[in-house]
């Protein structure tokens, strides 16, 4: 067991920050590194050390382990943690570091080679009853036996890379005569993204939710799931809104998944936190999908409701401490909802929307929490990924937490770039949302562009206009009379100048 004196954060912006700060709780010196696109990051004034890395581009940057292990070994560095993307699931990096004498906080080099790869995950998983979703356990190039291996699963499949992920490498094929040009686009795509072509098919789940169980394991053999978050509102396979617990889980599916969650991470001898993520189809049977080798950027959720900091129980299992808890000791405690606040524009197929935080005044208050690495006046660098912040609002109920995210988002001031905050207001009152009758097809359902153009009432504004005109025709006096649409949108066009910060 090696207590861990000096830790370096290899990630950017809000992550980093995060993880900076659990640190600085435990007494650890910190080494931020950065791009020269970062130099002026609140991460970077953070630390107690900061180095850069290289240019802006992440391929020169965040993505050379080398240097970053040298910035270690310059500084006495005793451990390295990778925060989520860039390096932290690269097997490779990881056995690097542990092969140059520091602490890897993150699980073990091993562990990440088998469920990196989504078929070699599978095929770990089978030994342990877990439930997969139909189709094949290799990868396959034929396309002629591959189309008649999908003909025997049943139209429609999924044609998905092995070493994918965010909906890279991943072609949904609904009839046999549009297979052959899907699987050849999917491979390129994985070719070109993850430098591996190989693909599988899987059964097509229809009106399916994305429930991912978290994990915690150490390294003598303790292994606990922190229950689950329902990440099924997403744009492009990509997730926007996350919350935990979910509605629709029974206290027995929620126990039966837990439990299969534990039994895949128990199947690569995990340690450190991972997330063990399912597929629920609309009769509510799942079906295991991938394990993330790292933390989640939805992690506050889970910690909101458990009490747990995560950062901190990857440090002491990276130390070599045991787990201080066990499964009987953990329970749910309220409701929380996460929205990522990216610099998007909804209305525009939510493409990357880059430029300057002219307004940028984080929301307060009760039980509101933001993770984020921006400031006023700072722009959204073209070279990373367009998240601005993570907004997380906790309550005692789900309804609580709704509301409270609502007041959240509604208190969130940016202008000089559009986000995805006005679509986080729509989903949020949304009935299929506040019901919890919804899947991963919420935005193919439910949403378009138009419901978020200006002067488009909602339901809520709507109902405050009626209101309005019954008040006005009910007056003793003459009054000059008021279409119900002329007032919506007065009264909506009064909302949004107010939510953007203008006077």
């Amino acid at each position: 067991m090696k207590k861990i004196a000096k830790l370096l954060v290899a990630n950017r912006g809000e992550i980093a920050l995060r993880v900076l700060r659990s640190a600085r709780e435990m007494g650890i010196a910190t080494v931020a590194i950065y791009s020269e696109a970062d130099r002026l990051s609140p991460h970077v004034r953070y630390a107690d050390e900061a180095v850069c890395v290289g240019p802006p581009a992440s391929a020169q940057s965040y993505l050379r382990g080398d240097k970053i292990i040298e910035i270690c070994k310059d500084l006495g560095v005793d451990a390295i943690h990778p925060g989520y993307g860039f390096l932290s699931e690269n097997a490779g990096f990881a056995r690097a570091v542990r092969e140059a004498g520091l602490i890897f906080v993150g699980p073990s080099p091993e562990a990440m080679d088998l469920m990196g790869d989504k078929l070699s995950a599978k095929q770990t998983v089978k030994a342990y009853n877990i439930p997969l979703v139909p189709g094949t356990d290799e990868a396959i190039s034929d396309v002629e036996v591959a189309k008649q291996i999908a003909q025997e699963v049943g139209f429609p499949i999924l044609i998905k890379a092995s070493a994918g992920g965010g909906g890279k490498g991943m072609r949904l094929v609904h009839r046999a005569d549009e297979f052959e040009e899907q699987m050849q686009l999917a491979i390129n795509e994985a070719v070109s993204a993850f430098g591996d072509g190989a693909v599988f098919i899987e059964k097509f789940v229809t009106g399916p939710r994305h429930i991912e169980i978290q994990v915690l394991g150490d390294e003598h053999g303790n292994i606990v799931h922190l229950f689950e978050r329902e990440c099924s509102i997403q744009r492009r396979h990509q997730k926007v809104i996350e919350e935990a617990p979910s509605s629709v889980l029974t206290p027995e599916l929620r126990a039966e998944m837990g439990r299969c969650a534990v039994e895949v991470a128990r199947a690569c001898q995990y340690a450190g936190a991972g997330t063990v993520e399912f597929l629920l189809d609309d009769q509510h049977r799942f079906y295991f999908l991938e394990m993330n080798t790292r933390l989640q950027v939805e992690h506050p959720v889970t910690e909101m409701i458990t009490g747990l900091d995560l950062v901190k129980e990857q440090i002491r299992v990276a130390e070599g401490q045991p787990l201080p808890f066990r499964q009987e000791d953990l329970a749910i405690n309220g409701h929380a909802l996460e929205l990522r606040v990216y610099a998007e524009d909804p209305q525009n197929n939510f493409l990357p929307d880059i430029g300057r935080l002219a307004t940028y005044v984080r929301p307060q208050g009760p039980s509101v929490r933001v993770d984020d690495g921006f400031e006023q006046g700072m722009d959204i660098p073209i070279y990373y990924d367009p998240m601005i912040a993570k907004l997380v609002a906790y309550g005692a109920t789900r309804q609580e937490a709704i509301e409270r995210m609502l007041r959240a988002i509604a208190e969130y001031q940016i202008t000089g770039i559009e986000t995805t905050l006005p679509f986080g207001t729509f989903v949020l009152k949304h009935p299929a949302f506040v019901s919890g009758n919804f899947d991963t097809n919420f935005i193919r359902d439910h949403f378009s562009p138009a419901v978020l153009a200006p002067g488009t009432p909602d339901e809520g504004t709507a109902q405050v206009a009626a209101a309005l005109v019954a008040m006005l025709l009910n007056e003793k006096k003459p009054a000059a009379p008021v279409a119900a649409g002329e007032a919506a949108e007065a009264t909506a066009s009064g909302w949004r100048r107010n939510r953007l910060g203008v006077r």
